[in-house]
Parts: C-alpha cells; structure tokens; sequence
C-alpha cells in the first residue's frame, strides 16, 4: 500500500476538528490519530472563523460539537461548491427533532448524540467519508416523516394549479375528487351538506366544462391534464 512519509496510507480520511472545548478537541485528536484510516488535518475552536482553514486543509470531514445557528450556517454555506467533497458530522447532540431537520437542512450528513461512543463518533467519521448518512435509529423517522410531508404539500400545490388551470370552481373541484374515490352522488351530498340534485347539477356542469360523455370519462380526462394526481 502506498503511504504518506507520516506512514499513513495515502487514502487516509482527512479530519478536521472545529470543536469548542480544548480537553474535548485534543481527546478526538489522540482518538483519530490511533486509526490507521484517519489523519487530523486541523483543529478550530470558533467556527465563525473555521471556514477559511477548513477549506485550506483540504479535509473530507468536518466534526463539530455544536450547531449554534450563525455559526453552522456560516461554515456551511462557505464550504460551497466544496460540499459533495467536505462532509460535516456534528456529535454531542441532544435528541431534539428539529435541530436534528435543521442540521440536515443546512448540509450535516452526521447527527451523533451526546451518548454516542469514541468507537460510535470514528465509525460515523468514516462513514460520512464514504457518503453515508448517520444519524440515530430513533431520529430516522423523523426524516422520512419531513421529506413525505414536504413531497405532500408539493403535489398538494401543484394538483392545486392545475386545477385551477382547467377552470374549475372550488366546488367542482372538491366534486371531481369525491367522483375520482368512488363516491356516489348520494354520497357526495352527504360528505358536502349538499342535495342530492346540487349534487347532480355540479356533475353536469363538469362534464359538460371538460367535454366528457360521462363522469368516469371527467374523471380521466381531468386526471390526464394534470389534476387528480395525488387521487
């Protein structure tokens, strides 16, 4: 294997520490120095001013202990375009929903709890390297119930617009996506407070507005032009 002339394989996972706490700092140094796998290439203490000599390094990965909002912002957004390249891993979190969205929002592809062992915070190091994300089990979820209610609210605006676009009223609209469930006019009328004729009335003045033949037909045709799609 090739190595540096510290003896280091030339692959090392290059780390650099922007931690507050001196004993901490120094501790995550002789704890990254013992592997064969990681070299620390630098070390901070503010992370106002970390972003210039973390882009210096040239390290893959960032280890912060904190994610105070000015300061994490800053470093994150001065990393850019190096991101794909400099992974940031923060460790000695709380286990706290959004701080943990904000840190992901904001670039952090590494979450570590303040419980989280040495041996915990060097696998989550290169891990990161490799383009992994880490975070707690428990806090995973969280994630995924974010990314669905954003995709939610997303095709919830877009259907929106597009039914819009086709010119139906508010009340055509809430009647096209009962008819698109299954629901019969009967049905209908009884989810809405409305009669059953209202009902009959509305239905008409779709199919008549999209030129359908039926209301199954509406339905398609509605649904082919981009509204419906979430039905």
């Amino acid at each position: 294997m090739e190595v540096n002339p510290n003896g280091r394989p030339r692959s090392s996972i290059r780390v650099y520490l922007v931690v507050e706490n001196r004993l901490m700092r120094e501790a995550l140094a002789r704890l990254f120095q013992k592997q064969t796998d990681l070299i620390v290439v630098g070390q901070n203490s503010s992370r106002g001013t970390a972003a210039r000599q973390v882009l210096m390094s040239g390290c893959d990965v960032v280890v912060l202990d904190s994610l105070d909002t000015s300061s994490i912002e800053g470093l994150a957004q001065n990393l850019v375009p190096d991101r794909s390249k400099i992974k940031l891993l923060l460790f000695g979190m709380d286990e706290d929903v959004e701080c943990f969205l904000k840190a992901v929002r904001e670039g952090v592809c590494g979450y570590l709890l303040k419980e989280a062992s040495s041996t915990e915070i060097v696998s989550a190091v290169r891990g990161v390297a490799r383009g992994e994300a880490v975070c707690p089990n428990r806090l995973c979820m969280a994630l995924f119930d974010e990314v669905s209610q954003n995709f939610r609210q997303r095709a919830g605006l877009a259907d929106e617009e597009a039914g819009l676009k086709l010119g139906l009223t508010f009340r055509q609209r809430q009647l096209i996506s009962l008819i698109a469930k299954g629901l019969s006019n009967k049905e209908i009328a009884t989810n809405l407070n409305l009669s059953e004729c209202t009902v009959k009335n509305h239905v008409y003045r779709i199919m008549k507005h999209v030129e359908a033949q039926s209301r199954h037909d509406a339905v398609d045709l509605i649904r082919s032009r981009g509204y419906l799609s979430n039905v």
